[in-house]
């Protein structure tokens, strides 16, 4: 048996090849959950899976799965690879797409090497994990996780009026299998960073040891539209003018804190929406992060004060909705330590870090133990068509995932046991 190698050229060229479906006649990257395009992405991924001798498995919800059954036990629960194949509206290349082509290179990289893993590998790609077009995000992940029922999610209805289930049907990939069918020994995932700690610390690559907790909350603001020149400052309910009381309240509060809490306002709409009329209503999200749920909770708390406040203040109307809500995860301390190990056996640079982002591992990480395996992002852009990573940092996280896959899938492979965390 030969050492395991990742073949990193056609790494690179499958991600290439990838990342060039879904392009408009304005060259945007568009490939969103359960579309035309991510139908074509998905035909080629699972044309890569079957020239790969794997076998082909989709779920009710869409998910894909490549599954390699091999070894003495081929139905033991599998080691299991992946992230997701679908996009933001005018992506970049390497978002998902990295972490589902680096696992089925890993696994090919197993079977030419001649490796006889204890029990299956696999590679998935989690339907809707961006959360553009249906919602929640990571929806595909959630569902197979038992955090949301099927039948519930393939009735959600899109942002262009149409059904997640009539829509995986029409492309294809409503699978038979249901979510969940495949229990995962272990979860990996390789992901860019998308944020610039890496980079802005020459490292090379994240063992990510948690993932922050998200309150999404849509909030409503009545006040009374009226003649922008006639009515005097104090008599207004101008509900424009209290959403922006409550976005700087949220920005000041967040950036006094020593704490790593980010908040966001990342969408707003004013009725009637015109520049000589008071806004009668405002409506905007409020998205709120943090790595500890105490901590999140307390952010949540502050601003239902607020808001109280506000409304009593600009004697306006205030509604909350709640979008979604995600406690923190920590990931597996064993994984953890398997790719800060990896990382150390390649002479990779590295640290421990949290993820900012919202990533299928934080819901694998409810059913089986998880990890995940960052690579620095230039200039810490992500959902960007500037997206980028340099091809030598993509390889040398899909190496580091070799390492770790083929340590849980082969107990007694030569690995040297893992260290105490630190550099």
């Amino acid at each position: 048996m030969s050492a395991p190698r990742l073949d990193g050229e056609r790494l690179l060229a499958r991600l290439k090849e990838l990342g060039a479906i879904g392009r408009g006649a304005d060259g945007r990257l568009v490939r969103l959950a359960a579309s035309d395009a991510d139908k074509t992405g998905r035909d080629a991924l699972v044309g890569w899976i079957e020239a790969a001798g794997l076998e082909v498995a989709v779920d009710r919800i869409g998910n894909v799965f490549g599954i390699w059954r091999a070894g003495a036990n081929p139905q033991a629960d599998p080691v299991l690879l992946g992230s997701h194949i679908d996009t933001v509206i005018d992506a970049g290349i390497y978002d998902g797409c990295t972490g589902v082509l680096a696992g089925l290179g890993v696994i090919e990289a197993l079977k030419e090497a001649g490796v006889v893993p204890a029990r299956p590998i696999a590679v998935a790609a989690f339907t809707n994990e961006e959360g553009v077009r249906y919602a929640p995000d990571m929806l595909g992940s959630l569902v197979n996780a038992g955090g949301l029922q099927v039948d519930e999610a393939l009735a959600v209805i899109g942002t262009d009026g149409t059904v997640l289930g009539e829509e995986l049907a029409r492309i294809g990939y409503a699978g038979p299998h249901e979510p969940g069918f495949l229990r995962p020994h272990a979860y990996v995932e390789l992901h860019v960073e998308q944020g610039p700690v890496l980079e802005r610390e020459g490292l090379r690559l994240g063992a990510v040891e948690n993932l922050q907790g998200i309150s999404w909350q849509r909030v409503t603001i009545v006040g009374e539209a009226n003649h922008a020149g006639t009515t005097p400052m104090g008599l207004r309910r101008d509900a424009g003018a209290a959403a922006a009381r409550v976005i700087g309240f949220l920005r000041d509060r967040a950036r006094a804190s020593n704490t790593p809490t980010v908040a966001t306002v990342g969408s707003i709409a004013f009725e009637p929406n015109a520049i000589n009329v008071i806004p009668s209503k405002a409506v905007f999200t409020v998205d709120l992060r943090d790595p500890d749920e105490a901590r999140l909770q307390a952010e949540e708390a502050a601003l239902v004060v607020y808001l109280r406040e506000i409304a009593t203040s600009e004697q306006v109307e205030v509604s909350v909705e709640r979008l979604a809500r995600f406690e923190p995860v920590r990931f597996d301390p064993r994984l953890v330590a398997l790719i800060e190990d990896a990382a150390r056996r390649h002479g990779l640079p590295w640290r421990r870090m949290t993820s900012g982002a919202g990533h299928d591992a934080q819901m694998m990480a409810r059913i089986a133990p998880s990890a995940m395996i960052f690579v620095p992002s230039r200039g810490g852009i992500s959902h960007n068509p500037r997206e980028f990573t340099a091809d030598a940092d993509v390889v040398a996280g899909a190496q580091v995932l070799l390492d770790v896959a083929m340590a849980l899938a082969t107990p007694h492979s030569p690995h040297p046991e893992p260290r105490p965390a630190g550099p």
